[in-house]
């Protein structure tokens, strides 16, 4: 736990500091997220134990809410910051932009994650309201039942092809899971037929948002307010493309799919930035225990699953430049797109 606090908190902390204090403090967080995670990755080499069976962890739960809570209360303050009346220089607002960018994107993302399969209503309402400021409140309903029933299938939008190219992925998968994730909301209403509908839910709070970022700094903040978030959610959808990446189930003789297993997520075992993004790389292990907290998903065998052969983030790197891309992965995926009989 001491890695996961240290590594996920101390970004906002140096970009909360440039706020207050300017731009050496800017540049160390946007350092922090765009250069040292890949460093301490690569050059130490080193993988986090996996977790007793049946470990507990009691301050997994308050991290997730300190993250969750901070992110509520800093995005708006990076909006102003960056796009209103802060007496900052324009290269101390840029520095903002791409460093709190980069951390709604690889912390903010995967502790929402985390929030919205806890069972508790208050850290799931929590999770929901960061993915709502982050312009893409749909992703709390696509994820849990859309994403995790039909993965590794093609009725996942979220689940690249073999050879698809990251952008040909991005509008078919946001669009897709809107769609789906809505679909699927809209089964359970007819079911259940309580309470306002989710999706009106995330676009209200959505438009609440951009008129906060309005009053914060006029259509000036509306624009910051929409392009952090865009930022923040094309690293998302980077991120699903990464660990799904041409991995598809086999379709059994009765027409179901087979099992999600192992084999149907890529992970890595890089330390840091599995203490930056909450155990994320471990994407196998959540898949099979969507409720399993964090620190204690485990990371299954080279033999048993897919490797990733760098960390998760410069693996998005990568997946930018699709001959790279690849290049690098189809090699690997030969391995692994064949379904075991």
């Amino acid at each position: 736990m001491v890695l996961f606090a240290t590594a996920a908190v101390a970004p906002l902390v140096l970009l909360l500091l440039g706020v207050a204090a300017g731009g050496v403090w800017a540049l160390a967080g946007l350092a922090y997220m765009a250069g040292l995670t890949a460093l301490l990755d690569h050059l130490i080499r080193r993988t986090a134990p996996d977790a007793l069976e049946g470990a507990e962890f009691p301050a997994a739960d308050p991290l997730l809410a300190v993250i969750g809570l901070g992110h509520l209360l800093a995005f708006p303050l990076a909006v102003w910051a960056i796009a209103g009346d802060s007496g900052l220089p324009l290269w101390v607002r840029g520095l903002l932009f791409l460093g709190f960018g980069q951390f709604f994107g690889q912390v903010s993302n995967p502790a929402a994650h985390e929030l919205i399969h806890r069972g508790q209503r208050g850290l799931f309402r929590l999770g929901a309201a960061v993915y709502i400021t982050l312009l893409n409140g749909h992703h709390t309903s696509a994820h849990r039942l859309v994403h995790h029933r039909h993965v590794a299938t093609p009725e996942d939008p979220n689940s690249a092809l073999a050879g698809e190219s990251f952008y040909h992925f991005l509008p078919r998968a946001y669009l897709g899971s809107f769609r789906a994730g809505k679909r699927a909301e809209d089964t359970r209403r007819a079911q259940r037929g309580k309470g306002p509908h989710p999706y009106a839910v995330y676009l209200g709070g959505q438009a609440l948002c951009l008129g906060l970022g309005f009053f914060l700094a006029g259509w000036a903040g509306v624009a910051v307010w929409a392009t952090l978030a865009a930022y923040a959610t094309v690293q998302l959808m980077l991120s699903d493309y990464v660990q799904h990446y041409g991995l598809r189930r086999a379709r059994l003789a009765d027409g179901r799919y087979a099992p999600v297993d192992d084999r149907h997520s890529w992970n890595a075992p890089h330390w840091f930035s599995s203490g930056v993004m909450l155990n994320a790389p471990r994407h196998s292990d959540h898949h099979a225990h969507p409720a399993r907290p964090y620190p204690a998903l485990r990371l299954p065998a080279p033999g048993q699953a897919p490797w990733l052969p760098y960390s998760l983030p410069v693996c998005a790197a990568l997946a930018l430049v699709p001959r790279l891309w690849r290049r690098v992965m189809d090699p690997r995926l030969a391995r692994w797109a064949e379904p075991a009989e």
